[in-house]
């Protein structure tokens, strides 16, 4: 039998567990810090990144349902809410927290704060979480792809609205937006009839080039950056009020979606959908945009406020959807079930 102090640190560790992904990035920010692209390597990587970036938009149309968003569109008052929140209150707090430089975050730590807020919701972990959560899987299927089809228009031109940074935000930027981000996606819509069976059999190949891609686009990023010497105005003290200051964010999102759901009378089935889908930032839609928006050194600066936050919307919403999954009726039924002795030595 296990000792309590064994048990309780097993407990600790589940809780307190790295998201894989968010660990092999941070590997890729310490090779980029080690080992970074320079002279004739740089605009090698930085192509390869460009092409990279067009797969993985690619693959995002080819994977998006624009049928399933339209049959959706019956629950207008959730997906609404859900994209005010993404696209209103999330942008409304970003700019509010423009009181906090320079004191608390630096102007460049503010930029990729901001541009955070700007980003579309995630697709598969704000379904997974609702499914855990017991929640309406449907509705937030349609209600992450609206989303996700929102923020291929709505980000890059918030960017250029919020965002003033050097040789950053522009009007070429918004075109190369459209060639690099909008035409990949709008050809993996067109070709999604014929490939979609393709790429439902071979999801796990597809996945790692998904992430093997962002990959990528972050080692090219940090390595500017290295190179660019942006790092040295990075200080440990700044980078923990940055993650206290996420922590917040995170925290203001998640109770004023609880509380627009329930003045909105939202069932709880359709309350989790807007806590998840609401509160959630896109890491694989926001590294390459923000290759794109902000090239050159900026870039590393501009995501690294953005790794930071998808760790911590993975843990707390993973921890949310853990306990609403074992407080839900479906679930109290099911305990009710099994018999007083069941699951004893």
């Amino acid at each position: 039998m296990p000792s309590p102090n064994r048990s309780l640190c097993s407990q600790i560790s589940r809780r307190l567990r790295v998201d894989p992904f968010i660990a092999s990035l941070l590997g890729t920010v310490a090779l980029a810090a080690l080992l970074p692209a320079r002279g004739a390597a740089a605009p090698a990587v930085s192509g390869a990144a460009e092409g990279a970036v067009a797969v993985l938009f690619f693959l995002y149309g080819a994977r998006l349902s624009a049928r399933e968003a339209l049959d959706g569109l019956k629950q207008w008052r959730l997906h609404g809410s859900v994209t005010a929140v993404t696209f209103g209150l999330f942008p409304a707090l970003g700019l509010a927290a423009h009181l906090l430089v320079p004191y608390v975050l630096s102007p460049e730590l503010y930029q990729g704060l901001l541009f955070l807020t700007l980003l579309p919701s995630t697709v598969q972990s704000s379904i997974a979480f609702t499914s855990i959560a017991r929640g309406n899987t449907a509705a937030a299927v349609c209600g992450a792809t609206f989303s996700s089809l929102f923020g291929i228009v709505l980000t890059p031109l918030l960017a250029a609205a919020l965002l003033n940074t050097r040789g950053g935000v522009s009007a070429g930027s918004i075109l190369q937006i459209a060639e690099q981000l909008l035409l990949p996606f709008l050809a993996g819509q067109v070709l999604r009839r014929w490939i979609a069976a393709w790429m439902a059999r071979h999801r796990t190949v597809l996945g790692l080039v998904d992430r093997g891609s962002v990959l990528l686009v972050v080692y090219s990023a940090f390595s500017a950056a290295v190179v660019g010497g942006v790092w040295s105005t990075l200080s440990l003290p700044r980078l923990g009020a940055l993650f206290l200051v996420e922590a917040v964010l995170l925290a203001l999102v998640l109770t004023a979606t609880l509380l627009l759901g329930g003045r909105l009378g939202f069932g709880r089935s359709d309350l989790i959908v807007m806590v998840f889908c609401g509160s959630k930032k896109s890491l694989a839609s926001g590294v390459p945009m923000a290759s794109v928006l902000f090239p050159g050194p900026a870039a590393g600066m501009i995501v690294l406020p953005l790794m930071l936050f998808h760790q911590l919307q993975l843990m707390v919403c993973a921890f949310l959807a853990r306990r609403w999954g074992a407080e839900s009726p479906a679930a109290e039924a099911g305990r009710a079930a099994v018999p007083a002795y069941a699951g004893r030595s």
